[in-house]
């Protein structure tokens, strides 16, 4: 089994190149659905309200837009929900990878990393996949999606640059062109990986 962490700045296509994977057959690890879970948590609820304050909370559940504002423009608070998250959120892809890791078939398991160099989680992975448009090009998807040109920019600035992350990464894919260019490029990455995965199994 092969576990491919795949990262990149916001509005530059993570989340659409792992399902492009996922199309292909790989397994899909959804963080943002275990993040999504956690924000849900009694637990966690009561430890971001002791970092932020109770004004996060409307009608006992946590305003995610309040706190998505307040992080990308004040890096501790970011750096502790990270604090908050990160370990429980690794903790449940380590049991699915691990769950995973009994299946008998060569396997593919694709990963959402967005911050992962920043926080130097690469070892976490077989290899580091990173995704990279043009910064113009990610701000304009952003603002299609209902960011603020404003907003989109703090949340850059608030991550490696891209150049940094490409040149860290095992492999990158260019989807500034088209879904059908990119679509080829994952097809490339996958026969690659799957091929270094059967080759694996019979060492």
């Amino acid at each position: 089994m092969i576990v491919l962490g795949i990262t990149g700045n916001i509005g530059m296509g993570k989340s659409s190149v792992a399902r492009l994977f996922e199309e292909l057959g790989a397994v899909r690890i959804d963080t943002d659905a275990i993040v999504s879970d956690l924000l849900g948590d009694p637990e966690v609820i009561r430890e971001i309200c002791d970092l932020f304050g109770d004004h996060v909370l409307r009608d006992g559940a946590l305003d995610r837009k309040l706190i998505a504002h307040t992080v990308f423009s004040n890096s501790r608070l970011r750096l502790g929900l990270e604090n908050i998250l990160h370990p429980r959120v690794f903790a449940a892809v380590d049991k699915q990878v691990a769950d995973l890791a009994k299946m008998a078939a060569p396997l593919l398991v694709v990963v959402e990393a967005p911050v992962l160099f920043e926080r130097s989680y690469q070892n976490r992975f077989d290899s580091v996949l990173t995704v990279h448009t043009s910064e113009e090009t990610a701000l304009r998807r952003l603002e299609g999606k209902g960011v603020s040109r404003v907003d989109a920019q703090k949340r850059m600035e608030s991550q490696f640059p891209i150049a940094m992350k490409i040149e860290k990464a095992d492999m990158t894919i260019d989807n500034n062109g088209t879904l059908e260019e990119t679509k080829q490029q994952v097809r490339q990455i996958h026969e690659l990986l799957m091929l270094l995965e059967k080759q694996h199994g019979c060492n």
